[in-house]
Parts: C-alpha cells; sequence; structure tokens
C-alpha cells in the first residue's frame, strides 16, 4: 500500500499527496470521494473498495498558497541537476553562492545555484566575474506552480496530468 494518490479540493485544486492508505481512510469516513479509480479494487472480507489514483475532498479547504522550500534537493531539481557554470549534469553536485557570503550574500534562490566540485572550488570565494566565470542561468525561485510541486510523480501517474494542468 505504497501507492500515492492525488488529493484535491472541492474545487478541484491539487493540494496534497498521500498514501492509498489515508485515501481509503478518506473516502470511507465520506470526507473525500473518488475522481479517478484506473487501479482495480482492494478487497476485504466484507467488502470491496476502488484504489483511487486520484481523490476529491468534499468541504473547500482554506490553505494558504504554497512555496518551495530552499532546500539542496530543490535547488539541485530547480537548477536540473546541472552545474550552473559548465553545464555538467551530475547527481554529484554541490551548492554554491553567487555571492559568496563573507562578502554579504545571502542565502536566498536569486544567490544560491548548483555547481560541480571543480567550478565550486575553482570560482572559491569571489564573484563570478572575478573569476571569469559566468552563470548560464540566472536564479530565481521556481514557481510553486502544481505542475513544479506535484511533476515528480508524472512518470508513475500520468493521469494526474489534466488535474495538474492550468493549478
Amino acid at each position: 500500500m505504497s501507492e500515492n494518490v492525488l488529493v484535491l479540493n472541492a474545487n478541484f485544486e491539487p493540494i496534497n499527496v498521500c498514501n492509498l492508505r489515508r485515501a481509503i481512510g478518506l473516502i470511507i469516513a465520506e470526507r473525500a470521494a473518488l475522481v479517478v479509480n484506473g487501479r482495480g479494487v482492494i478487497h476485504s472480507i466484507s467488502s470491496t473498495f476502488p484504489r483511487p489514483s486520484i481523490i476529491r475532498l468534499q468541504k473547500m479547504v482554506q490553505r494558504p498558497r504554497t512555496r518551495v522550500r530552499l532546500n539542496r534537493r530543490e535547488i539541485f531539481r530547480r537548477d536540473n541537476f546541472t552545474c550552473q557554470y559548465c553545464g555538467k549534469r551530475s547527481l554529484d553536485l554541490t551548492i554554491d553562492h553567487v555571492v559568496p557570503r563573507h562578502l554579504g550574500g545571502r542565502h536566498t534562490w536569486k544567490n544560491v545555484v548548483a555547481a560541480c566540485a571543480s567550478c565550486n572550488h575553482r570560482k572559491g570565494g569571489r564573484r563570478p566575474a572575478e573569476a571569469n566565470m559566468a552563470l548560464l542561468h540566472n536564479p530565481a525561485e521556481p514557481p510553486c506552480s502544481a505542475i513544479y510541486v506535484f511533476g515528480r510523480h508524472l512518470t508513475e501517474y500520468a493521469e494526474w496530468e489534466p488535474f495538474l494542468n492550468g493549478w
């Protein structure tokens, strides 16, 4: 029961991903309704339940707009696991502050990039211009769209795509 289920708000806005057990519990408690099955059924001793892929909450839940957290994994994901100085794709990257912290640079989306170890070492504690290096892309905060937030699940759950587009 480790399958993921997309949870939609009452207005069909994607708000969360939960596990199959939680989704079935919400359906049984009548707090959510099945939107897409596509996975078959689960048999218990006395009844049969659909195996949901997407559920929709019965009541609207007011939630603040989510923002993408600034952490190592999200920086690499934003930069597509590519060094922002030489363009080398790798899973073995480091975090580089464009303006080094000792020169007043802050730890924000606009000042951190993914860099390979050799480029990070070559740049050292200098600004990119001082090290004769240029960024491939200017760093920015990634969008908090549903496609970006939940898009990593699309390879496994293609049926979610129509519900993620446009949010």
